[in-house]
């Protein structure tokens, strides 16, 4: 008789009442036997059914043909049949009400074009029959609180699991055991492992939206090799964040390797790393670069939320491990301030004398008698910094009692506070994890885990545009299929951009009304973006050389590009100011649309100042944008400098990042330069190029 309600997709996910072994092996030394044997020797405690039509029994339980041959309701099947025949085996949970499948069977998309069309084949059936899909190329997952250890990873029968707050979901499944093996070793237990293998159709964003209505799960981490579905993602880890459970990524790709050739300089200027460093800042996830920090860091951050600055209060008994994190925190953009006068004084009232170094180093021998544990508690009370972190040297391993004296018993709690100990301390970090203290094994994932913390954002939220603003806007998009300059302009200007005065000269020529003073003449055509790279723009050209140039310029652009549709030449109003920047716009297929600010001209593609940010943006991140260009610093009064007119270079780019909700189809579009003029004088753009 079969149930009339069935649980919702997380219960059937990660609590399930009978999880069906389909191709399950009576051979111990075989993969397709251990998570029978896995799930036996955790207590599991709902039914386990093996399903293989040569066997009647394996390790002690009855063993089925077939699904249908199963008198009761299945609420998980872990599938690990033969690529060839998972067709067929998604049909039978179909037709049996199974309600969500995890594949370890590989063979489909990692394996090219054949094994994708083969694994859209079975995601079509699944759907068809209401089943969701965890997985294919996956080894499954782990709930240690539902002793569910659903997967065929090695590293389950070699440590001890233990439970926790902490959940992982990995596209990796090898990095789950690696993650669980070092872990073990610090004692560091989890909540949920789940490996997401081809994310053919349930996707990371939607394990972390069960995660975020899981209450034995607190912080959720991500190992990311790519964001496949960035909507679903973003919408989880808000979710989240909504929930007081933060998100955590490990994401590969930062090299330049992984960048894209694309159509404008932006294209090439932005690369994998700066799409997902704006990616995680807009939706609330911390970013880490070590694997050792991922696993580290939920402990320092527990019970805190997105600081207000980037300040570091550190102090120690030995100077030259310091040194390394502080190192490190500065290269990263951090700081660690001097301690102020009030602060020293308080201390000095007591009899303890620092200086004021930004770094409070206790000399040997003098650390005792309550000095650190007096200091440190004064510094994590301190609102002249954000974090803290308190090194400790050898002592820590000859007697890590000294932890529970000097750092266990400061007033902490207040903000976070990250240990570092210098020797390898294995016992002095299981002391600090015990007392719900973040210890760190190494200066660089210490130093990885703070400035993650520091860089922690709360959610963006999207500023709030009327329609009418976007009006015409909408209306150029809609009805433009081929974009040259002067569409490009007219949509930069709906949009709120300024642009320079120009004219056009069409093919056939003829007069035109000469702009105010020289001009810049150049090729107007849908077909030719980069006009300066190929000869055809004339700067400087005066009102009496107008139309010999552009003769010129468009019998060379007919020498140079046959097949090229040439509409004319613009004739634009020639323009200067105190710099020059690229304002760039691109619809990622990862991350979704973006906005960049970069120093702009001929050079765009060689400078490395860049800032990104998911669009669109309000004016206030505009000018967070513009703070991170260190080019542009010299325009808000740097040494008696003229001030460039940063507030309009600002309402700009939140404008021009509109082109996010205009649709149109737009897939890049930048304006290169954007000349930015002394202050109150404005900005102006003088090229514009779109893309579809």
């Amino acid at each position: 008789m079969k149930d009339i309600a069935r649980p919702s997709l997380g219960d059937c996910m990660f609590r399930p009442r009978a999880v069906a072994l389909i191709g399950a092996s009576a051979d111990p030394t075989k993969n397709n036997a251990r998570p029978q044997r896995y799930l036996t020797e955790a207590s599991f405690a709902g039914k386990i059914v093996p399903i293989n039509p040569g066997r009647s029994e394996i390790m002690g339980l009855p063993c089925y043909p077939d699904l249908q041959s199963v008198p009761f309701d299945i609420d998980h099947a872990f599938i690990m049949v033969p690529a060839a025949a998972i067709e067929d085996v998604i049909d039978q949970c179909g037709r049996k009400g199974v309600p969500v499948v995890t594949i370890f069977t590989a063979g489909f998309a990692e394996l090219g074009e054949e094994g994708l069309a083969l694994q859209k084949r079975m995601v079509e059936r699944a759907r068809a029959a209401n089943v969701r899909i965890l997985g294919p190329n996956c080894i499954g997952l782990i709930n240690l609180q539902g002793r569910l250890p659903l997967t065929a990873n090695a590293a389950v029968q070699e440590e001890k699991l233990r439970p926790g707050p902490v959940s992982v979901v990995s596209q990796s499944g090898s990095m789950l055991g690696s993650m669980l093996t070092r872990a073990a070793v610090r004692g560091i237990g989890f909540s949920k492992m789940i490996s997401i293998g081809n994310e053919a159709d349930l996707s990371v964003g939607e394990m972390v939206s069960l995660l975020a209505q899981d209450e034995d799960t607190k912080v959720i981490l991500l190992f990311l090799e790519t964001i496949r579905d960035g909507a679903a993602l973003a919408s989880a880890a808000r979710e989240a964040f909504a929930a007081g459970k933060a998100v955590i990524a490990y994401k590969l790709g930062r090299s330049a390797l992984g960048r894209q050739v694309a159509a404008s300089h932006t294209g090439a200027m932005v690369g994998a790393d700066e799409l997902a460093q704006a990616f995680f800042r807009a939706n609330g996830i911390l970013r880490v670069e070590t694997l050792e920090a991922l696993i580290e860091l939920p402990r320092l951050i527990e019970g805190h939320h997105p600081p207000e600055g980037r300040r570091v209060g550190m102090m120690t008994a030995t100077g030259g491990a310091a040194a390394m994190i502080v190192d490190r925190l500065g290269l990263y953009g951090d700081t660690v301030p001097e301690p102020p006068e009030d602060f020293r004084a308080r201390l000095a009232g007591e009899g303890i004398e620092i200086s004021d170094s930004p770094l409070i180093d206790l000399p040997m021998g003098s650390s005792g008698g309550g000095r650190y544990t007096r200091i440190l508690s004064e510094l994590i009370a301190s609102d002249h910094c954000d974090a803290v972190v308190s090194v400790m040297g050898s002592s820590a391993r000859s007697n890590p009692q000294m932890i529970c004296e000097r750092v266990l018993n400061a007033k902490i709690g207040a903000k976070p506070l990250a240990v570092f100990l210098a020797p390898q301390a294995d016992e002095g970090l299981r002391i600090l994890h015990e007392a719900g203290i973040a210890g760190f094994r190494t200066p660089e994932s210490c130093a990885d885990a703070v400035h993650a913390y520091l860089n922690w954002h709360k959610p963006a939220v999207a500023p709030d545009l009327q329609e009418a603003e976007l009006a015409e806007a909408r209306r150029i998009a809609a009805g433009t299929n081929d974009w040259d300059e002067v569409k490009a302009s007219a949509l930069f200007a709906a949009l709120g951009v300024p642009v320079a005065e120009s004219r056009v000269i069409t093919v056939a020529g003829g007069a035109v009304e000469p702009v105010s003073g020289p001009a810049a003449v150049k090729c107007l055509s849908p077909d030719i973006l980069h006009k300066s790279d190929a000869g055809l723009v004339a700067l400087g050209v005066s009102p009496e050389a107008v139309a010999g140039v552009a003769g010129d310029i468009l019998r060379k652009a007919r020498a140079a590009f046959p097949d090229a549709r040439l509409e004319g030449v613009l004739v634009q109003k020639m323009e200067a100011g105190l710099a020059e920047v690229i304002l760039g716009y691109r619809k990622d297929p990862e991350v979704g649309p973006v906005v960049v600010l970069g120093m702009g001209g001929i050079t765009a593609e060689l400078r490395p100042s860049i800032s990104v940010r998911i669009a669109p943006v309000d004016a206030a991140t505009a000018q967070e944008m513009i703070a991170e260009v260190p080019e542009l610093r010299k325009l808000a009064g740097f040494r008696n400098l003229p001030k460039g007119d940063l507030a309009a270079l600002a309402e700009a780019i939140a404008r021009f990042s509109r082109l996010a909700v205009v649709g149109g189809d737009i897939a890049e579009a930048e304006i290169n330069p954007l000349i930015i003029r002394e202050e109150n004088h404005g900005v102006v753009a003088v090229d514009g190029l779109v893309a579809r």
